[in-house]
């Protein structure tokens, strides 16, 4: 079997299934709650609102989220965009029942344990008091507008539901009455909760009630689906309609005037659906905060904080598809709302509880958002070779992150954020149809606008800003290749927007507000996404990739507990001396990571030795004897590098290439300088020469891939002896296993001896256009066994049909004659271009 690293899709279950029935048995306990409620008149309370919503995080939110994981690596657009949606929703009410639980008094219970108590012992002060704790709820949670918080969250959903149920219907039957359900179910429910009567909750129920049965059959279709290995129930494999109703391809958004060319044929599905779909989700719940519907942010910070980490995924799978780009926009924009959210929450809870004044000065003192905004600028002019509705989406980002300045006052600061999420909101909902719609067609049915700058004009004015009179081509290469960089951009963002919310808490040290509000910005960025950008590291495989911000994130943690929380915890000096000997260590270990640095390149040197010296400030800080002076000069500097690796990275991993100079490594690697001048990675064998085509035809009869050349392009061939050879080809080229792979004959006699049931029309057919470049498709039988297919038989072609060609290729014909039938597909990463060159199949 091939490794776990590569396994081809076709050899995972059918996510759909889990996915349904994490939706059907979802809507089926709140639909419980819902009759409930409308047969008795009483609402769940307490306990009840509690274990129904740990039930809706497990069921709705983690097993849904496995079957979109799964759904993405089947190559599955849709079904992963949805379920990973459906996720965060199921997840978010969830945490919203839990809420609304522990708001509620719990009296039924309790008040047995306190006559117990009153039996046993003699009521005193003490017991009292822990009755009257016990049997209510905590005053903040009882003042939280939980109704409006759930309103302002299930309205973008709703809008975003309605949407998968009209993309679903392009792709199969079952699936738009699934989602068109829960498009209304989460209507009524929106109506429910701010609506005191019963028949919200008893059409809801209906609705619900129809999400289970449409989602049994869904599943129970497909698993009799995956066990047959055809269709058997009806609902899948037919759409209601032809996704190309919806429009014609434009030659305008060609893969050539796309700018950046993404690769769309991969074993992961496309990300950009899912991406704008959690774009869609934050600003509209921020929206509402902004605009006053909602008085506190406690529960929709939660809310907020799921619909990110959803977010985060995209970025991680368009990491995977090594697509730079999207994988730096996406963790930014993840970054963005988790900081932005957070810091509403305690912003709103000081509001009620500090003087204005402090807390406008606290605010003002921050600058970590300036960051965002000079790295959303930049992002902005590195997507102008993208098309339209990107570079829209890059410049109202630009506007949303100058709208959260918080140098603006509090008085006008709110309508500008409001104004700025519903443009912002009103461009991702816009994109979250384009992109669904589009990947599901492969085509630009949906309009997204032309480029306005070419990719190679873009990439020549950035080249020329930083060599100027040099030629594109004599460009200093950095250590790492561009596609090793895509991590990195994440990296010096989340470093570069941590250190400069910490900036000003020298001069602001005794500003309570300025603390509290701190806590955020630099524990969001600087700790929990670096943790995210550690783990894309590892998932590089790159040596000591994942130890630098392993351990950066430790700093900045301990930064944000010691310099931020110390204050408001009133550490003594005593407990500093922990803070002391750590200090000291974070001292000996970034030392160590200077050597590693000097192995990397210039900028991440220059970090690693910046950072030495903010550790010295921490440490002085510890000490009581900080100048405060060189600590903001120190972080000033890191924040400054950080910005140039971000750009730097983010260009050279978008156009595949340094463009933008990191600097050479201080350090030479021995093992690489001994690598510069590598042997060929493959035999390669003369095709014109019998030895040659000798050596090939061993090769694939001990389970090789090979390349060869056919009448059209260069392909990969395996030998329909060996199955797993087969699985190999699907590894290498990232083939999705919902593209067949055909087989290859020598001539129409080698498959005449075969003896399958053509008609005489077909027969006339293949001997006028064989040998050719013209493939057929016909229906599969045990003439492939006899034909020498056999124990390939399930892995080429599909479960009833299979492609057969006969190249006009001499080299080709006489191998086939050799080694028998062949599976071939072209020899290109899925996506690529097609490779004309036998050197194009080496690299």
């Amino acid at each position: 079997m091939a490794t776990l690293e590569g396994f081809p899709a076709s050899f995972y279950g059918e996510p759909g299934v889990l996915g349904m029935l994490a939706n059907g048995i979802s809507a089926f306990l709140v639909l419980l709650q819902n009759f409930n409620t409308a047969r008795t008149g009483v609402s769940a309370e307490g306990v009840e609102n509690i274990l129904a919503g740990v039930h809706l995080i497990l069921i709705g939110g983690v097993c849904q989220l496995i079957a979109g994981l799964l759904s993405f690596r089947k190559y599955d657009h849709l079904s992963g965009t949805a379920f990973i949606g459906y996720a965060a929703l199921w997840g978010s009410y969830g945490a919203t029942r839990i809420f609304l639980g522990a708001s509620q008094p719990i009296t039924t219970n309790l008040t047995l344990s306190h006559d117990l108590m009153s039996n046993m012992t003699p009521p005193t002060a003490l017991t009292t008091e822990l009755w009257n704790s016990t049997s209510q709820s905590p005053d903040w949670l009882s003042l939280l507008p939980i109704p409006q918080s759930a309103i302002a969250g299930l309205v973008p959903y709703i809008l975003l539901s309605f949407l998968l149920a009209f993309c679903s219907a392009t792709v199969n039957v079952i699936m738009p009455f699934v989602f068109g359900a829960i498009t209304l179910t989460l209507l009524f429910e929106a109506v429910a909760v701010g609506v005191s009567s019963a028949w919200p909750l008893v059409v809801s129920g209906i609705l619900e009630l129809l999400i289970l049965l449409f989602a049994v059959y869904g599943s129970a279709a497909l698993l009799v689906k995956g066990l047959a290995q055809r269709y058997v129930l009806k609902g899948f494999g037919t759409p209601l309609f032809n996704v190309l109703l919806l429009g014609t391809n434009s030659p305008a958004a060609s893969a050539q005037s796309l700018g950046q060319e993404k690769k769309k044929n991969t074993k992961y599905a496309e990300p950009q659906a899912l991406f704008f779909f959690c774009d869609t989700v934050s600003p509209f719940i921020l929206l509402f905060y902004s605009f006053g519907y909602v008085t506190s942010f406690s529960l929709g910070a939660v809310w907020v904080s799921i619909i990110s980490a959803a977010q985060l995924l995209s970025s991680y799978y368009a990491y995977l598809r090594q697509d730079g780009y999207l994988a730096t926009k996406a963790g930014l924009h993840a970054t963005y709302w988790l900081t932005k959210a957070w810091e509403e929450f305690v912003l709103s809870a000081m509001i009620v509880s500090e003087p204005e004044g402090d807390v406008a000065t606290g605010r003002q003192a921050m600058v970590g958002d300036w960051f965002f905004v000079v790295v959303a600028l930049l992002l902005l002019v590195v997507s102008l070779s993208n098309d339209t509705l990107e570079v829209t989406h890059n410049a109202l980002f630009l506007l949303l992150s100058v709208s959260t300045v918080p140098q603006i006052p509090l008085q006008g600061y709110y309508v500008f954020f409001g104004v700025s999420c519903s443009l912002f909101a009103s461009a991702s909902l816009y994109g979250t149809f384009c992109r669904l719609i589009n990947t599901i067609a492969e085509k630009s049915l949906i309009p997204v606008g032309p480029q306005p700058i070419s990719a190679d004009r873009l990439r020549s004015i950035l080249s020329c800003c930083c060599f100027p009179g040099k030629l594109q081509g004599a460009l200093p290469s950095s250590a790492s290749s561009p596609t090793n960089q895509i991590p990195d951009a994440l990296f010096y963002l989340t470093n570069g927007v941590a250190a400069l919310s910490a900036l000003h808490a020298a001069s602001s040290s005794q500003s309570v507000s300025f603390l509290r509000l701190s806590v955020p910005w630099v524990l969001v960025s600087g700790a929990v996404v670096q943790g995210f950008v550690s783990r894309l590291q590892v998932r590089g495989g790159q040596r000591f990739g994942s130890v630098i911000p392993s351990f950066y994130l430790s700093v900045w943690a301990t930064w944000t507990w010691y310099r931020f929380t110390g204050p408001l915890l009133q550490i003594s000096p005593v407990g500093s001396y922990g803070f002391t000997a750590g200090a000291i260590a974070f001292l000996v270990i970034n030392a160590f990571l200077m050597l590693i640095a000097a192995y990397g390149n210039l900028v991440l040197l220059s970090l690693t030795v910046v950072m030495e010296a903010v550790l010295v400030c921490f440490l002085l800080s510890t000490l009581q004897q900080l100048p405060y002076q060189l600590e903001i000069a120190m972080l000033a500097v890191f924040s400054v590098i950080c910005l140039y690796g971000t750009l730097a990275s983010l260009v050279n991993c978008t156009f595949r290439q340094s463009v933008m100079p990191m600097g050479p490594p201080l350090v030479k690697d021995v093992n690489q300088q001994q690598k510069s001048s590598p042997a060929l990675p493959c035999p390669v064998a003369d095709s014109r020469l019998t030895s040659g085509l000798l050596q090939i035809s061993r090769l694939l009869d001990d389970g090789g891939v090979c390349g060869i050349p056919t009448d059209t392009v260069y392909a990969l061939a395996a030998s329909c002896k060996n199955p797993q050879a087969i699985e190999n080809i699907y590894n290498i080229k990232d083939r999705p296993a919902e593209k067949p792979i055909c087989i290859c004959i020598s001539s129409v006699e080698q498959l005449v001896a075969a003896k399958p049931p053509f008609s005489s029309l077909l027969w006339e057919f293949m001997r006028n256009v064989y040998p050719g470049g013209i493939s057929c498709i016909v229906s599969k039988g045990d003439w492939l066994l006899r034909l020498g297919v056999g124990p390939a038989y399930d892995r080429v072609g599909t479960n009833d049909s299979i492609m057969i060609r006969v190249p006009d290729h001499t080299v080709t014909g006489h191998l086939c004659d050799i080694t028998g039938p062949l599976a071939i597909t072209s020899a290109n990463p899925s996506g690529e271009p097609d490779s004309t060159h036998h050197d194009m199949v080496i690299r």
